[in-house]
């Protein structure tokens, strides 16, 4: 059954190989069980509930990628996404997390729908590599911020906005020990770099009273408290419809970004360049952004870590399946989440943001008129706290300087009219 479903001969693999993989991959993003109910919690919502969410939503991603698309990529909440979830559209917006789950739901929905009529290349090709880099370092240094603040490292200054906290706070103090551990860990090769490091954080909270124990191992709380909860009556509101399209459009070249780079790093694209049975892996994503929805936490998205099962020797989607399923096994390990303190998970937050910066090596410096808008989003995204606000601001003032500039044709339909729908957001409110 498994040599029909995988085509393991086909592939060059076995099933210990892939099982190997799949171990892999999970050990390199199970941190996200741990620090997506806490983000989420911030919006209000219930933590043992998240958790499951959280867990439930990334089997189903792995094991619908895993069995309709054939490829060694895991799914799981994306780092980011619930960041703009919590702090943008519940904190700064004021839009009650049910409501966020159901902007959440129909991006999914809209996700769906352009994978299904494969107008997803014309979307994803209107918007300029700079700007793609750009939004992914920008949203990097969101989640720094995001980590640096709630470790108490970072703290709002009435005179200059932020300025240094209490660094020899205890939460201070972990926080930067435990970004130096994934430093460490991961330089050295240790796949499970993330993940230890958090349980290192939190044995020493134990160690010094600052974390009470609240056991490893039980039955799985209910997910009732988010469990169909989203709320669609406000999402078709002009505001809401902006909040749709960000979740939409992050979701969407986060997928593509990472699609790419699993298939570049397994060997998986065509003598083309292409990426085969893509339709199908977009379809998968989408499908777990709605389940996702459903179960009550933010958008679902392809793992750029599944990078880690495929050189661990991961080619099918069985390494995907084995993921989801670990995500399973991870459902009983609620007590253990609930003992993760915040600063546990701030230096993962700055480790995620160095990975996320990283491709701002092949922006063109050179040229003032790509560099610029780059330097725009990822400024504005950690000062203003809005993933949102960043993207608006950088595709508006992208059109502007090429415009301005004479460069007419670097300009394509699709960038002028997301241009023009944003600087009538800002007008209009």
């Amino acid at each position: 059954m498994l040599e029909k479903l995988f085509k393991l001969k086909q592939n060059q693999t076995s099933l210990k190989q892939e099982a190997v993989a799949g171990l892999t991959t999970f050990m390199t993003m199970a941190y996200i069980i741990f620090v997506n109910p806490m983000m989420l919690a911030d919006a209000g919502m219930d933590h043992g509930a998240v958790f499951v969410a959280t867990c439930l939503a990334a089997a189903v991603g792995c094991i619908v990628m895993g069995l309709m698309a054939n490829y060694p990529i895991a799914l799981a909440p994306g780092m980011g996404l619930n960041a703009f979830f919590t702090y943008t559209v519940v904190g700064e917006m004021g839009y009650s997390w049910e409501t966020a789950l159901g902007a959440v739901f129909l991006s999914g929905i809209c996700f769906l729908i352009l994978s299904l009529v494969r107008i997803r290349e014309w979307i994803v090709n209107s918007i300029p590599m700079s700007l793609r880099i750009g939004i992914a370092a920008g949203i990097g240094l969101f989640l720094a911020l995001i980590g640096l603040k709630s470790a108490g490292i970072v703290v709002a200054s009435p005179v200059t906005l932020v300025t240094l906290g209490d660094i020899t706070a205890f939460p201070a103090v972990m926080a930067v020990l435990g970004f130096f551990l994934i430093i460490a860990m991961v330089q050295r090769g240790m796949k499970s770099a993330v993940i230890l490091s958090i349980l290192i954080i939190t044995a020493l909270g134990l160690m010094f009273g600052d974390v009470q124990y609240q056991g490893i191992v039980s039955m799985p709380p209910s997910i009732m408290p988010t469990f169909l909860k989203m709320d669609l009556s406000q999402v078709f509101e002009v505001t809401m419809l902006s909040v749709v399209f960000a979740f939409l459009f992050v979701d969407l070249f986060d997928t593509s970004g990472t699609l790419v780079a699993v298939a570049q790093r397994g060997g998986f694209l065509d003598e083309k360049g292409r990426l085969p049975r893509l339709n199908r892996a977009l379809t998968a994503d989408s499908l777990a952004t709605i389940a996702g929805a459903a179960f009550g936490t933010s958008t679902t998205t392809s793992y750029i870590e599944s990078t880690a099962g495929v050189s661990a020797g991961g080619r099918t989607g069985l390494t995907a399946v084995v993921v989801g399923l670990l995500f399973i096994a991870a459902l009983f390990l609620s007590p253990l989440a609930g003992m993760i303190p915040a600063y546990a998970t701030a230096g993962t937050l700055f480790y995620v943001a160095i990975l996320m910066m990283s491709g701002l090596v092949h922006v063109e410096w050179e040229d003032l008129t790509e560099a610029a808008p780059v330097v725009v989003v990822c400024i504005l995204m950690p000062l203003t706290f809005s993933i949102a606000t960043g993207i608006a601001f950088g595709m508006i003032s992208y059109a502007a300087i090429k415009l301005l500039t004479g460069r007419f044709s670097d300009l394509n339909v699709g960038i002028v009219v997301l241009a023009a729908l944003f600087v009538a957001k800002f007008i209009y409110g």
